[in-house]
């Protein structure tokens, strides 16, 4: 062979690599899936968005709850038996109110017991996901986050308020109709969110607890923490997340970063002395 031909071979297999290290950690996700499955006697399913780069102009991407979730998820629903229990793995910033209300709606609808792990947040989208389980498993510094709908790039409670406190006949048709879709949206994510505790709550606390993560005392993204969900009332596991849930959040690495921005000896350091520390 020519140096020409080790050159192209030489590129093949760099192009390659990324194809090879894909396929290792598919297969690494789906031994620790049946891992957790054995153990537990569920189904998983996992919903982990990272942030992604576009390839060539390198410009941040979000990923977020879309229908091609909802379409994934429904699927592994209707292929779970009706007496195996349902563990699903939130890792989300949230996305469309339609996919996450189809999503909940499913979990919900399922007759054996479903149970969510929360290993760092799952915000909007992904409270509701989470409010639909039977049991929420959360990181001790995970949170969730408010379901009040947005309209646009603005909170459906702040575009009531701001007519509010104006002179009708002086605001535009245009925000007048945004006031109209936003006293819907409020209402509809509001009633979703009732219905999806009702079996779970009293009417009262289902309505309350509704009322708290839809009416906008917030901004979207507040963080919830473990103490405000106890404070509120909605039933928590802190801190009690198999090891296995964040095993697999390792499994599914940021992309497209040019230098690591967090680095450290993946060791527990509970016990220095086991390491060789002092």
């Amino acid at each position: 062979m020519s140096l020409f031909d080790y050159f192209w071979v030489f590129l093949i297999l760099i192009g390659l690599i990324p194809v090879f290290k894909q396929q290792q950690l598919s297969i690494s996700r789906t031994r620790l899936f049946r891992k957790i499955e054995a153990t537990r006697g569920s189904r998983v399913i996992s919903l982990i968005h990272r942030q992604e780069s576009v390839s060539l102009l390198g410009i941040p991407l979000g990923r977020y709850i879309d229908i091609e979730d909802s379409e994934q998820i429904l699927r592994a629903i209707r292929l779970t038996p009706d007496d195996m229990p349902i563990d699903l793995i939130l890792h989300t910033p949230g996305g469309l109110v339609l996919a996450a209300e189809q999503i909940a709606l499913a979990l919900r609808g399922h007759p054996a017991r479903v149970t969510v792990f929360v290993p760092h947040y799952a915000m909007s989208g992904g409270t509701m996901l989470a409010l639909a389980a039977d049991e929420i498993y959360m990181d001790m510094n995970a949170v969730l986050g408010p379901v009040d709908p947005q309209i646009g790039n603005y909170p459906a409670v702040s575009i009531l308020k701001a007519i509010e406190q104006k002179n009708k006949n002086r605001v535009n048709d245009e925000t007048l109709i945004l006031g109209d879709i936003a006293q819907k949206a409020l209402l509809q994510v509001h009633d979703t969110l009732r219905s999806l505790l009702a079996d779970r709550y009293s009417e009262e606390e289902a309505e309350r607890i509704a009322r708290v993560f839809t009416e906008g005392r917030w901004t979207h993204d507040y963080p919830i923490t473990c103490g405000i969900l106890k404070e509120i009332g909605v039933s928590t596991v802190c801190d009690q997340l198999p090891m296995e849930v964040y095993d697999l959040m390792a499994l599914y690495p940021q992309q497209g970063q040019r230098r690591p921005s967090v680095q450290f000896i993946p060791l527990p350091y509970g016990n220095r002395d086991q390491h060789g520390g002092k």
